[in-house]
């Protein structure tokens, strides 16, 4: 359209940096020509002959298919096509809109061109490639690697699965080849060739080479003896041993002849290069990914645009991405599938086209009618590669569907057992089925590791259906893991941890594979308790809280109850309850039944080991509840039972226990003592068999009450230093019970305490991403309340109140009562901030209550002075001054530096605001004169700041 409205007939146009030469069916952008398809190519000029005006779809169809019919769908495909040629929506172009209901309109600012001079066409070698019909996604470095390797190897491979884009890849190979190649580039498709001795002749027919013998090769061999040319030698997994004979002779009689081979396995002729082409990529499953961050992947990328070609104007949304990921994920990042998932968003949505994977063969049924048979239908790739399996083959690919995720060749031998005459077959068979991209292969470790993908499994297992095999192999299965469970607690306490998590954590998917299994319909509860109790390790190694304690809870309603046998079992299983319950915000949280039990069991059986276990999970319970007294109790019964025990730390870890409570009660020279004395002694085990008995890592426990302590006493550089290196200790541990609990009790508050807000805001994001992939609900709540008071703290109180009021009510309803005193203290003076000083007051005076029924006195001072503060809000000095008062004699009874100067410097103020400023000054100097570190903190720094004030 001109600017002035009219219109005029195409001939040559310009439109934003393109020029469209209808007459020369071309399309340039600049001087390049663009790739696009005929239809493409035709609605483009359809739409810009009337452009800024609606182009019915009927319409359009009838001029880009004249006299066929043809679905909607295939309009939106070419649409979709021509929109990405013209990158239709990015850098702020637009160009073709859809009009919904109606059609499409070209709303491009349009205007004519001079056509480019005439020019003799150049000679360009033979490609005779099929065109794509879409984009390929993902694949460009396959691609750079494919060519590079073509010019120092004649004869490459590239090997994949069904649908992994092996044929998409050599295509564009090709393409990349050809103008450097005087005779190009020729396509051969072996997948119509069922006959192996036909597959010289299909060679030959492409080639033009006329055969007159019953033995094409002579012919074909002296035709190509004088050729630079790439042969594309396309599905070659059914006439291996023709295609590696053919390739071999090709090589031996010709110079300039490369070739280049798919299949879904190797040819293993002499000369082959093999390339593996691997899964599109994949962004790690996060439930807080963007749009934007999950964009950056190849496999979500694929699925977005072909969901384009049949929803309209899709985008990703933030709220669908994960979903999308998920998506992609259970697809193993396999593009066909992708594709075929894509294309039925229109049918189900995002969300729906998820919830129904399950029955993906089902689902994936709707693909291009173009597309080879094989390729229209998942179950159709997957029915040619079974079809190519031998019958020896089948039954062990069938079979090793009942593994849920990696697995070994032993796992594998117990597993599959007759499915060949001996175990050595069936090692075998995994190999070949390696090779032929049906059995994914890990062999960087020590041990080789292997799985299915998720659909080639899902195929497996209806086969194994049919086989009507299911019951016993899945029997197997679970007494497969059982054994190898407990192998894996035996080796616990000896095994390197390292070593322990290389060989165990993978199979924590088929553990609940055969969980599942045992507690439904024919399974064995039997081998269902046995294994619950032996995964335990890899739960609490996996800090994976929430599952173990539905699998512990499941394994005790199997077990039955009365049953004498099974005290050992119940003992143990109640343990594990008792620490998963530990962790959740929920008013069913454990206080104390599971380790009773658990207890009661231990004694009598006279299991020390467990005595201790149960007693730690009771002290435990007492310390998030508050019961200091019943805590302190349980220490000290801890330290006797101890004394009986083979594992020398276990004393040291009483000194630790008894340091905690002495120091919530305020007590922070004698627990300074105690953690001192237990970090001297304490060696840490190689192994990690410390952290299941006593669900953190000892040292790092030790070193929060001793950071917290520190603090505490006025030593705010050490108390910084120490929560840093405790920090990256537990980063490096790789245990998220155990940073996470040094985060929440350790690092976060002391950085807050110290007025290190970059640090604090570093400690509490890494706190709530932890919490979130693992959780764990009270920490979660922890973390909240610290992001709280930073905001306010930044003097953004409307988003930091919220975050504290919400965070401090879980903590009620769930009846956690430990570090609850400080969660009050920073919401009273978060509802004073916002000028709330009445609410401010009562919040202040329920800490101050719940501190003196528990007797937990380590920051009474504090919460008195914050009392004060709000008194002298509500303009009642006289009341603030006792407060400030009784404040500063508990800090001094405690020997608590840094209460000791806020609460000076809160009276200072006072006075100086009474115009005592001399009596302020006799205050505040002394006390900031006992300093010797922190200066640079931010109460030290208040501090001088207001002594310098007063003169």
């Amino acid at each position: 359209m001109r600017e002035d409205g009219a219109t005029f007939p195409v001939q040559a146009t310009a439109f934003g940096p393109f020029r469209l030469l209808p007459a020369q069916q071309l399309l340039l952008e600049g001087d390049r020509p663009v790739r696009l398809g005929g239809r493409a190519l035709d609605i483009l000029i359809a739409l810009v002959e009337r452009a800024g005006e609606v182009v019915l779809k009927d319409e359009l169809v009838r001029r880009v298919w004249p006299d066929t019919f043809v679905e909607e769908g295939s309009l939106r495909v070419h649409v979709a096509a021509l929109r990405r040629a013209l990158g239709d929506g990015q850098h702020g172009n637009r160009y073709v809109a859809n009009v919904p209901g109606r059609g499409y309109a070209f709303v491009g600012q349009v205007a004519p061109a001079d056509p480019p001079p005439a020019a003799p066409e150049p000679h360009r070698p033979a490609a005779d490639l099929p065109a794509p019909l879409a984009r390929m996604i993902g694949r460009d470095d396959a691609v750079a690697g494919l060519v590079a390797r073509l010019a120092r190897r004649r004869f490459v491979t590239v090997v994949g699965p069904g649908g992994i884009g092996k044929t998409a890849v050599a295509l564009a190979v090709g393409s990349a080849l050809a103008p450097d190649l005087a005779d190009g580039v020729r396509f051969v498709d072996l997948a119509p060739v069922a006959d192996p001795a036909l597959v010289a002749s299909a060679l030959a027919s492409v080639l033009g080479v006329a055969v007159r013998t019953s033995d094409p090769l002579p012919a074909l061999l002296a035709s190509l003896r004088e050729r630079t040319t790439l042969l594309v030698l396309d599905s070659c997994e059914h006439v291996l041993e023709a295609v590696a004979g053919l390739a071999e002779a090709i090589l031996q009689h010709t110079a300039g002849v490369r070739i280049l081979a798919t299949s879904r396995e190797p040819l293993r002729a002499e000369g082959e290069s093999v390339v593996r082409l691997a899964p599109l990529a994949l962004p790690d499953t996060a439930p807080d990914i963007t749009a934007a961050e999950a964009l950056a992947f190849p496999a979500v990328q694929l699925f977005v645009e072909r969901a384009a070609t049949c929803l309209d104007d899709f985008s990703l949304t933030d709220a669908e991405a994960p979903v999308v990921v998920e998506i992609c994920r259970r697809l193993d990042g396999i593009p066909l599938a992708i594709e075929l998932a894509a294309g039925r968003l229109d049918a189900f949505g995002v969300r729906g086209l998820a919830g129904r994977l399950n029955d993906r063969f089902a689902l994936l049924t709707r693909g291009r009618r173009t597309a080879r048979p094989r390729h229209r239908t998942l179950a159709a790739t997957l029915d040619w590669s079974h079809g190519l399996l031998a019958a020896d083959e089948q039954p062990i690919f069938r079979r090793l569907a009942v593994f849920a995720g990696w697995f070994t060749a032993d796992a594998a031998l117990a597993v599959v057992r007759d499915a060949g005459p001996a175990g050595a077959d069936v090692i075998g068979g995994i190999a070949d089925l390696v090779a032929k991209s049906l059995v994914v292969a890990d062999v960087e470790g020590r041990t080789p590791h292997y799985r299915l993908p998720e659909s080639t499994r899902a195929y497996a297992l209806e086969k194994l259906r049919e086989a009507g095999e299911v019951a016993c192999v899945q029997r197997r299965h679970a007494a497969c893991l059982q054994a190898s469970m407990e192998h894996a607690e035996a080796e616990w306490d000896s095994s390197p941890t390292a070593t322990w998590l290389a060989d165990y954590a993978r199979q924590i998917d088929n553990v609940r594979a055969a969980l599942d299994w045992a507690a439904g319909p024919g399974g064995d509860c039997r081998i269902g308790v046995a294994l619950t109790v032996a995964a335990v390790p890899l739960w609490v190694q996996l800090s994976l809280i929430n599952e173990c304690r539905h699998r512990v809870e499941q394994a005790l309603a199997m077990l039955g109850p009365g049953e004498r046998g099974d005290d050992r079992l119940a003992m143990r299983l109640q343990s594990a309850r008792g620490w998963s319950l530990m962790y959740t915000a929920s008013p069913a949280r454990e206080r104390g039944a599971a380790w009773s039990i658990a207890l009661d069991l231990a004694e009598r059986l006279g299991d020390t080991d467990y005595r201790l276990r149960a007693l730690w999970g009771l002290w435990a319970g007492h310390m998030n509840n508050g019961e200091l007294d019943a805590a302190q109790a349980l220490a000290a019964r801890f330290a006797r039972t101890a004394r009986d025990s083979t594992e020398p730390s276990d004393r040291a870890v009483s000194d630790r226990m008894t340091g905690a409570v002495l120091h919530f009660r305020g007590d922070q020279l004698r627990a300074r003592r105690h953690v001192e004395r237990m970090l001297a002694r304490y060696r840490r085990p190689l192994q990690r068999s410390h952290m299941v008995r006593f669900q953190f890592d000892q040292r790092l426990t030790a070193m929060i009450t001793l950071m917290r302590a520190l603090w505490l006493q006025g030593f705010a550089d050490q108390a910084l230093r120490a929560a840093a290196t405790a920090i990256d200790e537990a980063v490096a541990l790789d245990h998220p019970l155990t940073l996470c609990n040094t985060l929440a009790q350790g690092a976060c508050p002391v950085a807050l305490l110290a007025g290190d807000l970059d640090a604090a805001a570093r400690y509490a994001g890494l706190l709530q991403r932890q919490t979130e992939r693992h959780a764990l609900d009270i920490w979660h709540h922890y973390a909240a309340c610290y992001r709280g008071q930073i905001l306010l703290r930044q003097g953004d109180v409307a988003a930091g109140l919220p975050l504290v009021v919400a965070a401090v009510d879980a903590l009620r309803e769930a009846r956690f009562v430990q570090y609850r005193s400080a969660f009050l203290t920073a919401l009273a003076q978060g509802l004073a901030a916002a000028g709330r000083a009445d609410e401010a007051l009562a919040v202040i005076d329920e800490a101050l209550a719940g501190a003196d029924r528990q007797d937990e006195r380590w920051a009474t001072a504090e919460m008195l002075r914050v009392r004060g503060e709000i008194l002298r809000h509500l303009g009642d000095d006289t009341a603030a001054l006792t407060a400030l008062s009784e404040s500063l004699g508990w800090a001094r009874r405690q020997q608590a530096l840094a209460w000791e100067l806020r609460t000076a410097t809160s009276l200072a103020r006072l006075r100086r605001d009474q115009g005592e400023a001399g009596k302020a000054r006799e205050l505040l100097g002394p006390v900031l004169g006992r300093f010797t570190e922190g200066f640079g903190t931010a109460d030290l720094v208040a501090a001088r700041e207001l002594l310098d004030e007063l003169g």
